[in-house]
C-alpha cells in the first residue's frame, strides 16, 4: 500500500513538473518570437505643411428678407367689389389690385366738378366786367376765391375716390388674397403681401468681439441650409448699438440678382469674408485630435538609425552556426523606416475645413490626415495617400506589406529565411 502511494506521488510530481516546464518553455518561446518580430507599418495619408494664403471668414445664421416687402391694406372701410390680382403674379408699380364700393365717392367727385365749372364761369365773367370797369375788385376777388375752393373740393373728392382702391407701391410678386368679394374690410386689415424677390437682404447678428473686424462693404456668401447654390452679396449696414442683453450686434447685407432663389423669412447660413492673409500655416481639420491634455497631431519622422542598430550591438558574439538564428528580416528593413510622432499644437481660427496652426508645426512637416485611430507615438507607418482608410485596419488596400510579411508568419521561431526569400523580401 505504501509502495503504491509513493509511486502515485512520484507520477503526480512528474506530471505537474512537466506541465509547469511546458508552460514556462511556451511562454519563453512566445516572448522570443514577438521580441524578434518587428511591428508592421500602418498605411496613413499625409499632407505637407506649407504657409499659404488664408481666407478668414465669420460664420453666422440669419433670415432672408425682401429688400422691399410689405403687407398691403386698405386706407378706408368698405365692401370689396373687385379683386384684380392673382397669387404669385408679377405686378408693376401703380397697378390697381383691389377696388371697394365707390358709388358715393364718384357722386361727390361729380358734384365737386360741377361746382368748379360754375365757379370758373363766374370768375371769367367777373374778369370781363372788371376789365370794362363795371365790376369792382372785391367782386373779382370773391370769384377767384370761390374758384380755388371748388378746385380744392375736386382734389379732395378725387383723393377720397382713390382711397377706395388698392394699388401696388412698387414692382414685385403678389401673394395670396386674404379677402373675398363682398367682404367688408377696414383699415389695418391685411389684404395681401407684395415682395420684391429680385433683390434680397439678410439680417443676422454676431458677437460683440467680432465688431472690430466688421465694416460696411465686406463681401458675404449666403447659402440655404441643405442647398449647394450660394449667393454673393455685401454688408450694407451695421447697427451702432450692441444689444446689452445678448451682447450681439445686428448687421444687414444685400444680395442682388437672386431671381426668386431665396424666399423672404427663410433660414440662411452666412459667411462674412474678411481680408485675405498670406503666410498662414493651415491644415485640414481631420489632422487635429483633441484630448484632455490638449490638441495634437501625428507628424511623420525618419526612424533614428540608433534604434535600428541597437539590437545587433546589444547581442553577444555568436558562433557561425548560431548566426542564422537572428531575427528574420522585415518587409521595411531595406529602406529607412518612418515613424509617427505625437506633437501637441496650438490652434487658431477655423475656416472652410481648415484650421490654423499657431504653434507646434514647422514648414515641411508631413502631418497625418487620416488613419490616426490606429496610431500611437513611435509607431512605424508607410505613406499611402490612395489607401482606402474606411477599410478595416487588418485588411489594408495595398497588398504589398501583407505579401512581404508572409514568410515571417509561416516561419517557426528562430528559423532563418533562405537567401532567395530574403532577397525577394528586400526587393518587395
Amino acid at each position: 500500500m505504501i509502495k503504491r502511494l509513493i509511486i502515485a506521488t512520484i507520477l503526480l510530481v512528474l506530471v505537474a513538473g512537466g506541465l509547469v516546464g511546458f508552460n514556462l518553455y511556451k511562454s519563453k518561446m512566445i516572448a522570443q518570437f514577438f521580441a524578434s518580430r518587428s511591428m508592421p507599418a500602418v498605411p496613413v495619408s499625409v499632407v505637407e505643411a506649407r504657409p499659404g494664403p488664408w481666407q478668414p471668414v465669420i460664420d453666422a445664421i440669419g433670415t432672408a428678407n425682401a429688400s422691399q416687402g410689405v403687407d398691403l391694406t386698405v386706407e378706408t372701410a368698405g365692401v370689396v367689389k373687385e379683386i384684380l390680382f392673382k397669387p404669385n403674379q408679377q405686378v408693376a408699380a401703380g397697378n390697381v389690385l383691389l377696388r371697394l364700393d365707390n358709388v358715393v365717392q364718384r357722386a361727390d367727385l361729380e358734384a365737386a366738378r360741377t361746382a368748379l365749372e360754375l365757379d370758373l364761369t363766374n370768375l371769367k365773367r367777373a374778369r370781363e366786367l372788371q376789365s370794362r370797369g363795371v365790376a369792382s375788385n372785391v367782386s373779382l376777388d370773391s370769384s377767384e376765391a370761390a374758384a380755388r375752393a371748388s378746385e380744392a373740393q375736386v382734389a379732395r373728392a378725387t383723393a377720397l375716390l382713390e382711397q377706395r382702391q388698392l394699388s401696388a407701391p412698387f414692382p414685385g410678386t403678389i401673394g395670396l388674397s386674404r379677402v373675398d368679394l363682398g367682404q367688408y374690410v377696414s383699415p389695418g386689415m391685411i389684404v395681401t403681401t407684395l415682395q420684391d424677390l429680385d433683390t434680397m437682404r439678410v439680417d443676422f447678428s454676431l458677437p460683440e468681439q467680432e465688431l472690430p473686424k466688421l465694416a460696411v462693404g465686406l463681401p458675404l456668401e449666403v447659402q440655404i441650409e441643405g442647398a449647394t447654390r450660394s449667393y454673393r452679396g455685401e454688408i450694407t449696414g451695421i447697427d451702432p448699438r450692441v444689444d446689452p442683453d445678448s451682447r450681439m450686434v445686428s448687421l444687414r447685407g444685400m444680395i442682388h440678382g437672386v431671381n426668386g432663389g431665396l424666399t423672404p423669412g427663410q433660414f440662411v447660413r452666412i459667411k462674412v469674408e474678411l481680408p485675405k492673409e498670406d503666410g498662414v500655416m493651415a491644415l485640414p481639420q481631420t489632422t487635429l485630435i483633441s484630448s484632455l491634455y490638449g490638441d495634437y497631431v501625428y507628424v511623420l519622422r525618419q526612424k533614428p538609425e540608433t534604434d535600428a542598430a541597437a539590437a545587433p550591438a546589444a547581442a553577444p558574439a555568436a558562433t557561425p552556426a548560431a548566426a542564422p538564428a537572428a531575427a528574420p528580416a522585415g518587409p521595411n528593413d531595406a529602406a529607412p523606416q518612418l515613424i509617427v510622432e505625437q506633437v501637441f499644437v496650438q490652434v487658431g481660427r477655423r475656416s472652410g475645413g481648415l484650421v490654423e496652426m499657431v504653434k507646434g508645426i514647422a514648414p515641411g512637416d508631413r502631418v497625418v490626415t487620416a488613419g490616426q485611430n490606429r496610431l500611437s507615438n513611435g509607431m512605424p507607418a508607410v505613406v499611402d495617400n490612395s489607401v482606402n482608410l474606411s477599410a478595416p485596419a487588418d485588411a489594408p488596400k495595398d497588398p504589398a506589406p501583407a505579401d512581404a510579411a508572409a514568410p515571417n508568419d509561416d516561419a517557426a521561431p528562430g528559423t532563418p529565411a533562405s537567401g532567395a526569400e530574403a532577397q525577394g523580401t528586400a526587393s518587395k
